[in-house]
Formats: structure tokens, C-alpha cells, sequence
């Protein structure tokens, strides 16, 4: 018996994602949008610029966003608006994008506002939002959660030690200097406390004496009528 896989919408036979799940083929950026599950059947994927237009009309921030070079654009539907989530291949490349979202938004805002934030290698805008706290909030549930690794050696492995032993020697500096001072501090404290207890009862076996001597054991006149 044959079995058949019912691909959702954003499968279509125009594009297929760069990076697709192994275990149910769907898009890994699709997965990244926020509650992807609520709105994969309705959530779309390209790296065409065209598309996102059809998608989500003439906006012109779009304008000045560029596809191109490896770059995908994910959109969804949600009460808090229109949400679209571009991912590039590179940090450069999406802060490049950030540079000129963020002025193209400052020179020419929209009426409602667009909630922006570009997180590790995504930038993510929301359209046709009413609730800006609820746009922001949908936003901050997007996590960038991918990791570089190397077929061979790390070539910055080099420079992250020369950091990690650059932060953890100016750790164990300053841990030195406030171990000492606070030993310092403590010896001092310890020695006006002894310092004072000794004196203390010296005073008190003082005020017990009725004469004194300081002859050492040898003779001498008392004529004060102090000695002993």
C-alpha cells in the first residue's frame, strides 16, 4: 500500500526552503516563527521579494529589503498582525538589513506603527498591528538557535582563548586584591581586638594592686610607701 505525504502550502512546487526538517520536511525557518504549530498550515516561505509583496501589499520598507545572496522571508497571520521574518546566510548581510530597515522606518514611519528587532541572523517586522506591547511580545518568541560548526579547526578558536584567559586572569586579579585587602582588613581588626582584651585585663589586674614593685627582685628603699 502506497502512503503519501500531504505537503502544507508553503511546499509548493515555486520554491523549496534551503533547510527542511528531516523528520516531517517542513521549512526550519517556518519552525521558528512564534507558535509555528498554530499557523504552519497558513504560514508561507520565499526568497522572492515579489512574493512577500502579494503577501502582504506594497509596503515601503520593503523597498529596501534585498533577497537576495542566500536570503529567505517566512510570513504568518496573527492576532497581533502580519508577521515577517527574514533570515540571511551571513551576520553581515542582516546587519546590512538592519541598517536600512531601522532608517527607513525612522525617515518614513507608518500608521500603525511597524514593530522591528532583528535577532542573531533574523529581522523581524509585524504589519497591521493595533497592540504594539502585543506585537513586541510576539517578537520576543523568537529565538535565533543556530550554531556554527567546523569541519576542521576553529579559526577563531585562537582569539576565544586569548579572551577567556584575558577575562579570567582580570577575574583572578581582582579576586587577589580583595582576598588580600579583606585579610589585611581582618588582621588589623583581630589585632586591636586582641590588643584591647590584653589590655583590658591588664587594667583590671591593675586596679587589684595595693603597692608595686619594679626593683626585680632586689632591695630598695620604699620610701614612698607605695612599693613592696
Amino acid at each position: 500500500m502506497a502512503a503519501f505525504l500531504v505537503l502544507p502550502q508553503f511546499l509548493s512546487a515555486q520554491y523549496k526552503s534551503q533547510e527542511v526538517s528531516e523528520i516531517d520536511g517542513i521549512p526550519v525557518l517556518v519552525k521558528h516563527l512564534p507558535d509555528w504549530e498554530s499557523v504552519k498550515d497558513q504560514a508561507r516561505i520565499t526568497d522572492s521579494l515579489a512574493d512577500v509583496r502579494a503577501w502582504l501589499g506594497q509596503r515601503p520598507v520593503l523597498d529596501v529589503i534585498d533577497l537576495s545572496g542566500g536570503a529567505e522571508a517566512a510570513t504568518a497571520m496573527y492576532p497581533a498582525g502580519k508577521l515577517l521574518l527574514l533570515e540571511y546566510p551571513t551576520p553581515q548581510m542582516s546587519s546590512a538589513a538592519d541598517a536600512v530597515i531601522i532608517d527607513k522606518l525612522t525617515n518614513e514611519p507608518s500608521s500603525p506603527p511597524i514593530v522591528y528587532k532583528r535577532i542573531g541572523n533574523y529581522n523581524v517586522l509585524v504589519f497591521d498591528t493595533g497592540d504594539t506591547a502585543a506585537a513586541e511580545a510576539l517578537v520576543a518568541k523568537i529565538r535565533f538557535e543556530k550554531s556554527v560548526q567546523w569541519l576542521g579547526d576553529d579559526p577563531f578558536l585562537v582569539g576565544k582563548i586569548q579572551r577567556y584567559l584575558v577575562g579570567t586572569s582580570a577575574d583572578m586579579l581582582i579576586s587577589t586584591a580583595i582576598f588580600i585587602t579583606l585579610g589585611l582588613a581582618g588582621a588589623v581588626m583581630v589585632g586591636i581586638f586582641g590588643g584591647f582584651v590584653v589590655f583590658r585585663m591588664r587594667e583590671q589586674k591593675r586596679t587589684q594592686w595595693h603597692a608595686f614593685s619594679d626593683a626585680g627582685g632586689l632591695t630598695r628603699l620604699n620610701l614612698d610607701e607605695l612599693s613592696e
